[in-house]
């Protein structure tokens, strides 16, 4: 597995690639890898011929600036899975080698309504840190496929935005969420829970299931105040929100039509920890 840190030598790479004809699969992350963003590379791997893995904590993405201090970092054990997973290259930039100019002056993309709903809202200039990074690695790369987990539901729905804004046509491929037996997503803060919290916070995803199972054509207002106070019993802090949302552009469905495909997507705070899942409920 190849390691690089310049976008110059990552690109000189590429080249080579190319000129073999190889098939790029490209998978952004912020490391603390777990077995989610490994399925990403087994599914790279079914349909690329060189598979890259960004591995960077991106500053600008955070609203807050003790979360990004306590993001966890497990780099050396990163890059054995990673080996392990088959994965080719790795691209671990720094801050400077991204942003050149400093991340004081960003591009601003017009996302509209996506980054003021949901994570937009409680995390005000997320997606354009997002919607930066993403474009800025993609740039570097010029992957033949882009490769992203369903976890982050609205994420996917920005980047894909981003891409049309930015003309790029690199194909979207979304992995179905991984999760723990115990239902618990996936995730890279789940390493900041106890124990105890990580068995308690599985029923943010099983607040999800209870409004799926119980959602009705018309008003579900009721049932989403019913499935908050069971997350709040259950032992979280606090919850951001819980809601149903369209699938197709993540707007309000709370009083849903009874047909329409949706989203149920909830994010909550455990020890301190936020975290987020989603669910999608085809009527």
């Amino acid at each position: 597995m190849i390691i690089l840190k310049k976008i110059a030598l990552l690109k000189a790479v590429i080249s080579q690639e190319r000129v073999a004809n190889n098939i790029i699969g490209f998978i952004p992350t912020m490391g603390a890898l777990h077995e989610g963003h490994l399925t990403l590379v087994k599914k790279a791997l079914d349909k690329c011929n060189f598979v890259i893995v960004s591995i960077y904590v991106n500053p600008t993405q955070f609203n807050n600036q003790e979360d990004f201090k306590k993001y966890p970092i497990t780099l050396e054990e990163d890059l054995l899975n990673l080996t392990r997973a088959g994965c080719h290259a790795v691209f671990l930039p720094d801050t400077d080698e991204l942003y050149p100019d400093g991340i004081g002056n960003l591009v601003h993309y017009p996302l509209g309504f996506l980054e003021t709903i949901l994570e937009g809202e409680h995390r005000p200039g997320h997606f354009q840190g997002v919607s930066n990074v993403v474009d800025r690695l993609l740039q570097a790369v010029n992957p033949d496929y882009l490769f992203l987990g369903e976890k982050d539901a609205q994420q996917c729905k920005v980047i894909a935005k981003m891409l049309a804004l930015t003309n790029q046509t690199i194909p979207l491929e979304i992995i179905p969420t991984m999760r723990a037996s115990s239902g618990l997503a996936l995730s890279s803060r789940n390493k900041r829970l106890s124990a105890i919290g990580l068995t308690k916070a599985a029923a943010l995803y099983e607040s999800l299931l209870f409004v799926k199972k119980n959602l009705i054509p018309g008003d579900n207002n009721k049932l989403i105040h019913e499935a908050k106070a069971q997350l709040i019993q259950a032992g979280f802090d606090s919850v951001d929100y819980l809601a149903i949302a369209k699938e197709a552009d993540l707007s309000d469905a709370v009083i849903w039509d009874g047909k329409e495909a949706v989203y149920i997507l909830g994010a909550a705070y455990m020890e301190g920890v936020r975290l987020i899942d989603n669910t999608l409920f085809v009527g």
